[in-house]
């Protein structure tokens, strides 16, 4: 069950929302990519405060979507609706979810963002922290695919990101 609970969490994160944070979000970022930071740093907050419209806002009409395999509800969802249905299924398994992105980086034309989620299953008092990867293409300033990762290597690796960066 526990395994189930974390894996889960992972699957249900990869857009987790940003509030106020404690600490500053450290961004490395091209001046051409700035605004689609922005619009990522909008729809994790979005998110995290349940407003599934405003989460997919920067998402291209035809976005490719895909959790790894082994997430529960993993697989690649079509289209902002198709998005806009995965992570309000998502949310919704959960008492409360609270997730920042700590980092962006800029891979050529590719975003990965390090994120830090706490979750609080429902009935539970306990909070779970996960670290995890998401990953966006971007093309004509639009967002048309991601891919999240639970293991943030694999993701820097992915786009050919020094594994440096991630500290």
């Amino acid at each position: 069950m526990r395994r189930f609970l974390i894996f889960f969490t992972f699957a249900m994160l990869h857009l987790g929302g940003c509030t106020e944070s404690r600490k500053p979000t450290a961004v490395d970022v091209s001046p051409d990519m700035e605004p689609v930071v922005t619009a990522l740093g909008r729809a994790y907050a979005a998110f995290n405060r349940g407003d599934m419209t405003a989460a997919v806002e920067p998402l291209d009409a035809q976005i490719e979507w895909t959790e790894p395999a082994e997430f529960p509800g993993g697989g690649t969802y079509h289209g902002r609706d198709g998005v806009k249905q995965y992570l309000t299924q998502s949310r919704a398994a959960w008492a409360e979810v609270n997730s920042e992105p700590e980092r962006f980086i800029i891979a050529g034309n590719r975003i990965v963002v390090l994120v830090h989620a706490r979750v609080r299953p429902k009935g539970s008092n306990h909070w779970q922290d996960v670290s995890l990867a998401d990953v966006y293409t971007v093309r004509n300033g639009r967002v048309v695919e991601m891919r999240a990762f639970a293991d943030r290597r694999q993701a820097l690796r992915w786009v050919g990101a020094d594994a440096e960066r991630d500290r």
